[in-house]
């Protein structure tokens, strides 16, 4: 029986964004510097209404400027474009986030692509995209990142280990899967249509789960001792009518296998807030060619 411990990411984001908040008093100090993020909103989708109140809430306290632009579900893809392209120009503004999903009649990837690569807070640009997989600097999308942090914390020194990626997608997997490469682990990207999943699994000394499946990975897919950081936030029905979060890991059931194992809530969710906070930081510093300072780790 190993003895789980649980890795508390609200806690390393309350850290985290204490360093944030340090760092931009520096830059205003030494160099006149406040960085700026500005938030795309379309349509009125209540969960994106609450996740874009929070980042506005949270730039404001790290002493940053916070740019919300609140569009109508109607408005058309010309517009929202021309709305980037003033962003892209904007010299008060480093960080440019649209606020995904975007209603049925707008392309998406079209929009994405429109945000300059150097402002492109959420790393989802082709551009950035490229940049990981070549072991370039560049925006790294915003939960991996907090994923690597928190690994990082707990796993200083993480060459040679196995690492199992369950999911492919643009905005956690595939990127996840490259920071852990950078860091020398030997990555095995498993997905849909994995053979032996379960079987690949075990042999993980690292499992990151991002699939958005209600506890899929079960305990006896982890190996014993594993890191385990569970990405997915699902909410279900309980018995009572009521609802709550779950994630992609039977977390119950690792109980007593897993080494380490992020909950859900409480896990990975806080850091990807953080860590665009921090990327809006490290865009700022990049636009303007102002070192970052040693302990800023990965950018």
């Amino acid at each position: 029986m190993v003895d789980t411990q649980r890795i508390d990411g609200k806690a390393f984001a309350a850290k985290l964004l204490l360093e944030i908040t340090e760092e931009v008093a520096g830059l205003k100090a030494a160099h006149g510097l406040q960085p700026g993020l500005a938030v795309v909103l379309v349509g009125e989708d209540p969960a994106s209404q609450v996740y874009v109140r929070n980042k506005g809430r949270q730039t404001v306290a790290a002493g940053m400027q916070s740019f919300e632009h609140k569009l109508p579900a109607d408005v058309s893809q010309a517009d929202l474009l021309g709305l980037v392209a003033a962003l892209n120009e904007d010299r008060a503004v480093h960080g440019i986030l649209v606020q995904l999903p975007l209603p049925g009649h707008l392309d998406a990837d079209a929009v994405i692509a429109c945000i300059d690569p150097d402002k492109d807070v959420d790393g989802l640009h082709v551009v950035n995209a490229g940049r990981l997989a070549a072991g370039l600097p560049g925006l790294v999308p915003c939960t991996p990142l907090g994923c690597l942090l928190l690994l990082k914390d707990i796993l200083p020194a993480m060459s040679g280990l196995e690492a199992v990626v369950v999911g492919r997608s643009n905005l956690v997997g595939r990127p996840i899967a490259q920071l852990l490469l950078q860091q020398n682990c030997t990555v095995t990207m498993a997905h849909s249509r994995t053979r032996n999943l379960a079987e690949v699994c075990r042999r993980a000394d690292i499992l990151v789960a991002a699939v958005g499946k209600v506890e899929m990975i079960k305990g006896d897919w982890i190996k014993p001792g594993a890191t385990v950081i569970d990405v997915g936030i699902n909410r279900i029905e309980t018995a009572e009518g009521k609802s709550r979060l779950v994630g992609d890991v039977a977390f119950a059931e690792a109980q007593g296998i897993a080494g380490f194992i992020t909950p859900v809530p409480g896990g990975v969710g806080p850091m990807t807030i953080a860590c665009l906070l921090r990327n809006t930081v490290t865009a700022a510093r990049r636009i303007l060619n102002i070192a970052a300072p040693p302990q800023a780790g990965i950018s």
